[in-house]
């Protein structure tokens, strides 16, 4: 009996063997067909976890609720490149610098549903769905690549890290309107056509996708410029990369004016630094038309060709800095009046250690881990040459989002995408290593660790375990504030009142034209930086002021302020004596009349008496 053990348990070994072959080729077989499985389960389930915020029209963010004023304006008849919002600083409007790409797929299923359900439900399907249509495309880049780098079974091991990506995945969950999930997509799929190996597929797909992205924002602008830099130094290692480089050129010129002539307002006509305008169109055709001349001439010799590429790099960059010298600095423009008065205040725009340790471990853990992950399968690749530049290429988007990450947190949601292949990599390749132990607690625990790790679950799983820190009533009184103020109960007595122009928080802009008939003087857009100043100066300054800014310069109807919400708390902490904590106070002028509203509301409002 003792000597039949051993083939006993080879032959339990081999049939384990035997079966995980079978699974991993149905993976890759139908890899398709799983990430479109995996698509469905995620709609149904951030569908079911954000259906209240749905049926209540919770929009997540201010910008997503100036996007469905903007759908809203263009189904109304605006003009498809007047891209002003004029319910804000009416009637001039305020000056957006978005694009109508993402206003598409919002106005259609609106269009689409109305005659069947109304327009009430038709809005609401629309923010239901339209977050989920760029994840079904993030999914499949993201598969793409880990097939391409990794393994072509290995694509789930990604798709389980994305549970843990929470900073990523919001930008997917229904209500998530604004163009944040789009450009995430787009930045997957140019990661994935680096990691292309047909060259002039991939290089046609990296110049679209960079192209598409410019054409809706400039947030993925230094990441798309990697991939860029990524096609050059392709041609420079090997002559044969000169089909990636032809095909990355003359998608990226082609597909970026053409995104100019049909997305670009009358406002981003101009030669502004913050949105695809005649700026980045003349840096894009630039460069394409000097990639697609150097790809036609390709000298043998990869020095020559370096010297080639270094010298087009510094013609582009002489031609921006000389013809565009204002698009030197931080593209959003703001004056330094506007930075210290609200952009500095703004919680994404900090460095991610400014959050706290729990906050930043939780944002921060998948990017690390990923980025050990892409260094991991760089060394993996080594003895492939072509594989292993398209590695190291894809890979420096990541490990350039996660140390922006100490610049803003605002990178946190590119640098958890990117980090997905990286945390593939790490337990494709560290499990089976772990594995070879010959002591089972060894393997256990190795397996365990990395598992934990690899997919980001380290820092959720270490917080769990830590007590919870006593929150003040001031916390808790600004959370509810927060909640309360843009919530359809808070803004429905405010709704009742005859249409006026509100003068009130910059953050409740975009909130009270989206959900009432009321006009407001600004929200949180940077090329409206005159009205976000004075807003602060009002609140800030003395009454007088106040008087000037509020009935003088903007003839605003109503006063509207929300106690305790987080910017009425830094009016309290950095100008207690000003015109918002006189009111505060109780010391009313005689220019503003009480409006009643309901004892439970937490607004209070003042009609201006002129």
């Amino acid at each position: 009996m003792l000597c039949s053990r051993a083939p006993l348990e080879q032959g339990a070994l081999f049939t384990q063997r035997n079966r995980l072959h079978r699974v991993l080729d149905l993976l890759d077989r139908y890899w398709k067909w799983v990430t479109v499985a995996v698509w469905l389960g995620l709609c149904t389930w951030f569908v079911i976890s954000r259906w209240d915020a749905i049926h209540y029209f919770a929009l997540s963010d201010t910008d997503d609720n100036l996007r469905m004023s903007q759908v809203r304006a263009l189904l109304g008849g605006q003009d498809w490149y007047d891209l002003r919002q004029y319910r804000l600083n009416p009637p001039t409007g305020a000056n957006v610098h978005w694009s109508r790409i993402v206003d598409l797929p919002l106005a259609g299923i609106i269009l689409l549903l109305r005659p069947l359900v109304g327009g009430v439900d038709a809005e609401r399907a629309a923010i239901a769905i339209a977050p989920l249509l760029p994840l079904l495309l993030l999914l499949f880049s993201v598969a793409l690549v880990v097939r391409r780098l990794v393994h072509p079974s290995a694509y789930p091991v990604a798709f389980v890290a994305l549970f843990f990506a929470g900073s990523a995945t919001g930008m997917f969950m229904p209500t998530r309107i604004d163009h944040h999930g789009w450009q995430l997509a787009l930045l997957a799929l140019t990661v994935a056509g680096i990691a292309d190996p047909r060259r002039a597929r991939g290089g046609a797909v990296v110049g679209l996708a960079t192209a598409a992205s410019l054409a809706i924002g400039l947030e993925m602008l230094i990441y798309l410029a990697i991939a860029g830099s990524a096609m050059a130094l392709f041609w420079v290692v090997d002559a044969a990369e000169r089909r990636r480089v032809a095909a990355y050129a003359a998608s990226l010129g082609g597909g970026t004016a053409l995104g100019f002539l049909l997305f670009a307002s009358y406002a981003n006509r101009q030669p502004v630094c913050d949105a695809l305008s005649p700026v980045w169109l003349s840096n894009a055709l630039l460069g394409s038309g000097l990639l697609l001349g150097l790809a036609m001439l390709t000298p043998p010799d990869w020095k020559r060709r370096l010297a080639l590429a270094v010298v087009a790099g510094l013609a582009i960059a002489a031609f921006h800095a000389l013809v565009w010298p204002h698009c030197l600095t931080r593209l959003e423009g703001v004056s330094p009046e506007v930075q210290e008065l609200w952009l500095s205040k703004v919680r994404e725009a900090r460095p991610v250690y400014r959050h706290g340790a729990e906050i930043a471990s939780l944002i921060a853990a998948l990017p690390v881990t990923g980025v050990i992950g892409w260094a991991l399968l760089v060394a993996w690749n080594r003895r492939e040459p072509e594989v292993l530049r398209r590695t190291i290429a894809a890979a420096l988007p990541c490990l350039a989002a996660t140390v922006l990450l100490l610049w803003q947190t605002r990178t946190g949601p590119a640098a958890q995408m990117l980090a997905l292949p990286g945390t593939a990599a790490l337990l494709w390749i560290g499990v089976p290593w772990a594995m070879r132990s010959k002591l089972w607690l060894m393997r256990t625990v190795g397996v365990t660790v990395l598992a934990v790790v690899g997919f980001g679950a380290a820092a959720p799983f270490v917080d769990s375990f830590m007590p919870e820190k006593p929150r003040t009533s001031s916390q808790i009184a600004v959370d509810k504030a927060n909640r309360q103020c843009p919530s359809l109960w808070g803004l429905k007595p405010i709704a009742r009142q005859p249409k006026g122009v509100v003068f009130s928080f910059v953050d409740l802009g975009p909130r009270l034209i989206t959900v009432t008939h009321h006009n407001a003087v600004t929200g949180p857009y940077h090329r409206n930086g005159e009205q976000i100043a004075d807003v602060m100066k009002a609140f800030r300054g003395d009454e007088r002021q106040a008087r000037s800014i509020i009935v003088g310069k903007y003839a605003s109807d109503y006063l509207l302020t929300c106690p305790n919400m987080s910017t009425a708390t830094i009016f309290m902490a950095e100008a207690p004596k000003g015109f918002y904590g006189q009111l505060q106070r109780g010391r009313v002028p005689a220019w503003l009349e009480p409006v009643e509203l309901p004892k439970d509301s937490p607004f209070r409002m003042w009609r201006v008496v002129r």
